[in-house]
């Protein structure tokens, strides 16, 4: 550590509003010293002189003034979340209370923490790997359960566990060549070249098992990418309010009410939607309604899930068969929305004229690989008659039904996955090493490379600047 990150900080740890609790904490070697000086308890003692994670009741001084009624608790290092001597004050929740408090313990000597500074000390001190570290921010930042659970299971250290196995196999191997270059008359590397290839596709199964896992991980931290399309006036508008469970759409009779994109975030059965409702698709001399359809069309192009809406009451037409197009090779839902009606459109009618209208390279790898055409359910936005169907399809659909924490590992960082990224193509580079017959130095050359990369995602090679980027993303307070 350098003199800065040697020196008190102070912040408040609760969101700033009116509540019952605000919490007000303090890291570093002098923090019980200033905790003790602006501390008044009912019995004459110091904080200094307490044990370990005690509690103490008293008040907070500024002087003569009494700020608040508190309970102070006491932390020594190195049992403590950042390693050092850690004060928290847990205070009456007022925004004044808890910034009066802040502002007389740096006045008595602590400087203003920086975003993620308590996680920085708690890396710095070897409390916690950089993978769980960045774990810290996405735990706090967890918008469904699935995220949660994901972000505890890498603060348990499943990441760090099976980077340090993949390094510790590399670091092996790098050993064993550098010993026997340097002693050939008693290690011999004749055939080593084999033994290796085989731990080196092992290690790189491993790492492309890694990377496969990021989508999903991103899914869970960030939410699926969701777009909802279909013709004017066939219910998509509907169909938010039904999700959101609130009126946030404007729906009417009136085709083509919906000219831009409505954004909103909601959660089904634990999983996380980013969902979009678009304008009606159509041909339009409307120049605003125009643009709305253009962006429909760009959102769906990009998005992880798309939720084609079909009017069952009426027939398809060119419209709906240009959004079948839209869905070819993508996630995609069909709903029969108006079950409630008499149906003009049915699941059948809908295959045929899906199949007729996607190119031809998406109809041979359905045939091929034996694949399904989207699904397709029926549903009624007005009487909420088949949202718990959708909802359980769209579970199924990115995660197969059912996610495990236990052993499962979801890459959820992207910073990470780059890391993973370049130590697949160093140890790509070792297998086309040693297929060309390579001197066994080369060999060397490329696991360390993969070693330092995978040593990034611990934090173990890794630069101050970047440290200091990571941990500037980090809320206040922690």
């Amino acid at each position: 550590m350098n003199i800065s990150e040697r020196t008190t900080i102070a912040a408040i740890s609760t969101a700033m509003s009116t509540s019952g609790i605000g919490i007000v904490r303090m890291s570093g070697e002098e923090a019980f010293a200033i905790a003790d000086s602006v501390y008044q308890g009912k019995k004459e003692k110091r904080l200094k002189d307490q044990k370990s994670h005690t509690i103490h009741y008293g008040y907070i001084k500024d002087g003569e003034e009494t700020i608040d009624e508190v309970l102070v608790m006491l932390m020594r290092g190195p049992h403590s979340y950042t390693g050092e001597d850690t004060v928290e004050i847990n205070c009456h929740g007022g925004v004044y209370v808890v910034k009066r408090i802040l502002e007389l313990l740096i006045k008595k000597g602590a400087r203003p923490a920086g975003p993620g500074e308590f996680t920085k000390r708690a890396f710095l001190n070897g409390r916690m790997d950089l993978s769980q570290a960045e774990a810290v921010g996405d735990l706090i930042a967890s918008k469904n359960e699935y995220a949660l659970q994901s972000s505890v299971s890498q603060l348990k250290g499943n990441i760090k566990k099976k980077i340090s196995d993949i390094r510790n196999k590399i670091i092996y191997h790098t050993a064993f060549i550098e010993s026997a270059l340097d002693d050939p008359e008693h290690i011999s590397v004749d055939g080593y070249g084999e033994k290796l290839e085989g731990s080196v596709r092992e290690m790189i199964e491993d790492l492309s098992l890694l990377i496969s896992s990021s989508d999903n991980g991103r899914i869970l931290k960030e939410g699926i990418n969701t777009v909802i399309v279909g013709k004017p006036n066939v219910g998509k508008s509907s169909l938010l309010n039904v999700l959101i469970g609130e009126e946030r759409a404007i729906v009417t009779d009136i085709a083509g009410t919906t000219r831009d994109v409505l954004e909103e975030h909601i959660n089904l059965q634990g999983i996380s939607l980013n969902i979009m409702d678009t304008a009606g698709i159509r041909e339009t001399s409307d120049v605003v309604e125009k643009i709305g359809v253009d962006r429909a069309r760009e959102f769906a192009e990009k998005a992880d899930l798309v939720i084609h809406v079909i009017d069952s009451s009426a027939a398809l037409d060119e419209n709906d068969r240009e959004i079948f197009q839209m869905l070819s090779g993508k996630k995609s839902v069909i709903l029969l929305n108006k079950s409630d009606l008499e149906q003009k459109v049915t699941e059948e009618i809908v295959k045929k004229e899906y199949f007729a209208s996607i190119p031809a390279k998406y109809k041979n790898e359905i045939e091929e690989k034996n694949q399904k055409i989207p699904e397709i359910i029926g549903i009624s936005a007005k009487n909420r008659q088949g949202i718990q169907t959708l909802e359980e399809t769209l579970k199924n659909m990115f995660f197969e039904g059912n996610l495990s924490f236990n052993d499962e590992i979801y890459i959820t960082n992207v910073r990470q996955k780059a890391a993973l990224q370049d130590a697949k193509e160093a140890l790509l580079q070792v297998l086309e090493s040693i297929r060309n017959g390579m001197p066994e130095d080369f060999y060397s050359i490329d696991l360390m490379a993969a070693y330092e990369a995978l040593g990034s995602i611990t934090g173990e090679t890794i630069g101050e600047d970047l440290v200091n980027e990571i941990f500037s993303k980090f809320c206040m307070g922690k």
